[in-house]
């Protein structure tokens, strides 16, 4: 297999185009994993919703169709994450993954729940950037790998768009009648896909983090200039932590959650980042509120139960 770029001279205008059409594969990448997320929660509430006859209001919220947000959720989500940048992309995992742990932690009875899976959709799309931007550093076929993975990435969004509409039309139907195997297989064992999902973030924030760390590290000098930047780091990320904690008790907004926590990382980001990183910080504002604007129905739902 070819490279791309190795078809064209190497000139400045040139390399820096190769590096933001990798910067859209990747946040196309991302943006497909979320959508595969939000699909497979929206089936596994619906089916929730159909076989309880006391939450069939939630079961008609789900099946509203918003034909506008279906649409425009990938493209917006995949330039969101281009503009991004990898090193703010980096501090967003990193900051949900030690969010999630210390849930999981604070919460051992329980798994994790339905809501959490909402909330992290971002910042799985960032981690899935930093991934692919840490493993396909310096690879000679950079580009050709990211559009093989962005092809199947769409093919699996696109699966998992087509279910969600199929259960949302005829789960029902196809359930009573034992017609639909699909159908069939969601009523005998729809309560696993938590599990599934749950598997398969681990799995990504696996390879994420260390990937993240790596990235950020690779900006750095000496151990001294780290230790200058992961010092107060770690410190705002405790601290935010424990104030999400206590927050989350008390019944605090999702919107309120993601303005404290990206306004602690612009704060951060002032004194010891770059103009890009920045923007990349406002650029993430938007693409959480946009994620959880598309997931508001399920977020609803999830806080009734």
């Amino acid at each position: 297999m070819f490279s791309l770029s190795s078809w064209l001279p190497a000139l400045p205008g040139v390399a820096w185009g190769w590096a933001l059409l990798d910067g859209l594969l990747q946040g196309l990448v991302g943006a497909c994993a979320a959508s595969v997320l939000c699909n497979l929660l929206k089936v596994h509430l619906y089916v929730q919703c159909a076989n309880d006859p006391e939450r069939q209001a939630d079961k008609e919220a789900l099946r509203a169709q918003r034909w506008l947000l279906d649409a425009l959720h990938v493209p917006l989500l995949t330039a969101a994450l281009a503009a991004t940048g990898s090193r703010v992309a980096a501090l967003v995992a990193l900051e949900f993954s030690l969010r999630a742990a210390s849930g999981l932690l604070s919460h051992s009875k329980g798994g994790p729940t339905s809501q959490l899976y909402l909330l992290c959709q971002y910042s799985l799309g960032c981690g899935i950037r930093c991934g692919l931007g840490f493993l396909l550093d310096g690879a000679p076929h950079a580009t050709c790998n990211l559009l093989l993975a962005a092809g199947l990435a769409g093919l699996l969004a696109a699966g998992a768009r087509r279910l969600a509409h199929h259960v949302c039309a005829l789960y029902e139907l196809h359930s009573r009648a034992r017609y639909c195997g699909v159908c069939i297989a969601l009523l005998a064992s729809g309560h696993s896909v938590p599990h599934l999902l749950q598997r398969a973030l681990a799995v990504a924030f696996a390879v994420a983090d260390p990937a993240a760390v790596a990235l950020l590290n690779g900006d750095f000098l000496g151990p001294a200039e780290a230790a200058r930047f992961w010092t107060p780091l770690t410190i705002c990320y405790a601290l935010l932590v424990v104030y999400m904690q206590e927050e989350q008790k008390q019944g605090q907004s999702v919107y309120q959650t993601v303005l404290v926590r990206m306004g602690s990382l612009f704060i951060l980001l002032l004194t010891m980042g770059r103009w890009t990183d920045i923007l990349g910080v406002l650029v993430s504002l938007v693409g959480e509120f946009w994620c959880l604007l598309r997931a508001g129905v399920m977020l609803d739902i999830c806080r009734h139960q």
